[in-house]
């Protein structure tokens, strides 16, 4: 029976820690991609008040509708013989209306108004008392800015993004809409990415602390980042599994190396 040699030995012994290490490499790509310092994103450069209400900007897009029954708006209005009453809400389908440069937006029969720099309640009621005066009896608008959105990445049950749809939307309101936290999920440390690419700006959440919900971060912002990271646990088992997935067949291959030299 013949011996190794041992240059040969060495190298086989170099392959094996070789392939380890790669191991130690293969792991999700988003586990590291939102490390950064931690500190604390006060928003000041966002369209957002200190109340974390937001402020219509140039470019935002604007979902406006009537809530009010039409046969007590249109008293006053001259329709088609062949319009029928319609229940309340439901009278007109939402339309939706994009801000222009100049912080207006176009909307039926009374032309342009200007909304930059209002708030979702304060042009509602903007465009409700112009409605009010050239055409409708008593109108209820309602406006809604549909472009905001939060991304949600990490150990959350359905990653995506998700639309703020109302004012004030916090973190907890958006970790539920995708699902919640996963097993996995470190619910002490979740971070909150704000500013853009720009000025990105990390805040980190601990969310098993009751002060968390008071702090006025946990408010969403359009264009936030939030990423659930592993917990301890979880990034210990994705290790042991990591290199079990290398272990496994390179000790195979050192086997039939082994022995293939041993035949010889």
């Amino acid at each position: 029976m013949k011996t190794i040699p041992h240059y040969n030995y060495t190298l086989l012994v170099c392959l094996f820690c070789g392939l380890i290490g790669f191991s130690g490499c293969s792991s999700k790509p988003y586990q590291t991609m939102f490390e950064a310092k931690t500190n604390t994103a006060d928003g000041a450069a966002r369209p957002f008040t200190i109340a974390g209400v937001y402020k219509i900007k140039p470019e935002d897009v604007l979902q406006v509708r009537n809530l009010q029954n039409i046969k007590f708006i249109m008293d006053d209005v001259n329709t088609s013989s062949s319009s029928s009453p319609t229940t309340a809400g439901s009278n007109a389908t939402a339309q939706t209306y994009p801000v222009e440069q100049d912080g207006t937006v176009a909307l039926p029969v009374i032309g342009s108004v200007s909304v930059a720099g209002l708030t979702r309640q304060e042009a509602a009621k903007a465009i409700a008392d112009i409605y009010r005066k050239k055409l409708i009896k008593d109108p209820i608008i309602e406006v809604k800015i549909i472009n905001l959105k939060v991304s949600v990445f990490g150990e959350v049950r359905t990653p995506g993004n998700y639309a703020l749809v109302k004012d004030k939307t916090t973190l907890v309101d958006v970790l539920g809409q995708a699902g919640g936290i996963t097993d996995k999920g470190n619910e002490k440390r979740v971070k909150i990415i704000r500013g853009g690419t720009e000025n990105p700006q990390v805040t980190e959440i601990n969310l098993s602390e009751l002060e968390s919900l008071t702090n006025p971060a946990v408010i969403m912002q359009n264009d936030d980042i939030v990423y659930v990271g592993q917990n301890k646990r979880a990034v210990r088992n994705d290790k042991i599994q990591n290199v079990s997935t290398i272990v496994q067949p390179t000790l195979l291959l050192l086997n039939t190396v082994l022995l293939l030299f041993t035949l010889k």
